[in-house]
């Protein structure tokens, strides 16, 4: 996988204490698009997802919490069962995984 080329990849966390929960969740909200409570979508290189997965060791305890990042593919098949919990007029779309819409959207 080159460390260039953009991608679109799910953060999902973990996080033992109420304080470092809100503080990662305020962080990533600022570089991500979160898509569940603790699961966020990001745009990027392997190299940008590397320097903001460095920024989030900064507000997290190691030995305690837990950060993943996964790729997307670029045909993703998913299965999903509930609610979505984006509002209706808002769309998550991406150009490097033209899925991903499903994550956000159950049953489309």
């Amino acid at each position: 996988m080159s460390q260039t080329k953009p991608r679109a990849w799910l953060i999902c966390y973990d996080i033992a204490d109420r304080g470092r929960l809100g503080r990662l969740h305020r962080f990533l909200k600022k570089h991500a698009q979160p898509v569940q409570y603790s699961v966020f979508h990001f745009e990027g290189s392997s190299a940008q997802l590397g320097r903001l997965m460095q920024d989030i060791k900064t507000y997290i305890k190691p030995k305690e919490d837990d950060v993943r990042a996964y790729p997307i593919p670029e045909k993703v098949q998913l299965y999903t069962l509930g609610r979505g919990v984006l509002p209706d007029n808002l769309h998550l779309e991406s150009s490097r995984s033209p899925g991903l819409a499903r994550l956000v959207r159950p049953g489309e």
